[in-house]
């Protein structure tokens, strides 16, 4: 049984994610005859799709049709991963150090499980479980996503760490029991500061002796 874990969010953590929505909701809305401008993909990020499609283009699509334009954008999204993975800097590496170091890794996410199917084949896959949307009742910042990641690895809350790009994420770590690590990016570095037990600006500043350290220190 590996001594510690580590989970992973994937988008903003192991994906630089925002061009690729960013430009998949185009792909999706031109199909529509229809377009979104940066501010209107900013303003509503982080919301789901089939609720960004009603503020969008209210009347558009039925409720019948919602899902179906809701699929398009996420195969558009999945296309364009594979066609030119956006790794956020040091992933690959990180995730292979920390496999060399006996960690057990897992991915969890609140997206659906095709997408992380994708990170899978375009990173190193190392790892030994992933969470997503399909497994969970309660998103973030409720703990679930990473106390079933937890239990898939066989390890202890207490010996894990996660690794997050947004508050809710940070708050769900914390409310898990486990060591709260947040990178900047998608939130400014204080807000991510109030309940993240480190905070760094690239993953490249994480090795696999710091997050083990960063463990032992926040266990009880």
């Amino acid at each position: 049984m590996a001594r510690y874990g580590v989970i992973f969010d994937m988008d903003g953590v192991l994906v630089d994610s925002y061009r690729a929505h960013f430009d998949s909701w185009n792909r999706m809305a031109a199909s529509h005859g229809l377009s979104v401008t940066e501010q209107q993909f900013a303003a509503t990020f982080g919301r789901t799709t089939r609720e960004i499609i009603k503020v969008l283009w209210p009347g558009r699509a039925s409720d019948e049709e919602i899902p179906a334009w809701d699929d398009e954008k996420e195969q558009a999204y999945r296309d364009i991963l594979q066609e030119s993975f956006p790794e956020m800097p040091g992933a690959a590496a990180l995730l292979e150090a920390l496999h060399e170091g006996g960690f057990a890794l897992a991915i969890g996410s609140s997206g659906p499980p095709e997408n992380v199917a994708v990170v899978r084949t375009c990173l190193p896959d190392l790892f030994d479980a992933a969470v997503t949307a399909d497994d969970v009742t309660h998103g973030k910042p409720h703990p679930e996503v990473f106390l079933k990641a937890s239990m898939k690895m066989q390890v202890r809350p207490e010996r894990c760490a996660v690794v997050e790009d947004a508050p809710a994420g940070v708050a769900a770590a914390r409310a898990a029991g486990m060591a709260a690590i947040a990178i900047t990016g998608t939130a400014p570095w204080d807000a991510l500061a109030r309940q993240a037990h480190l905070v760094i600006d690239a993953l490249t500043d994480l090795t696999p002796e710091r997050i083990g350290e960063l463990i032992d220190s926040q266990a009880p």
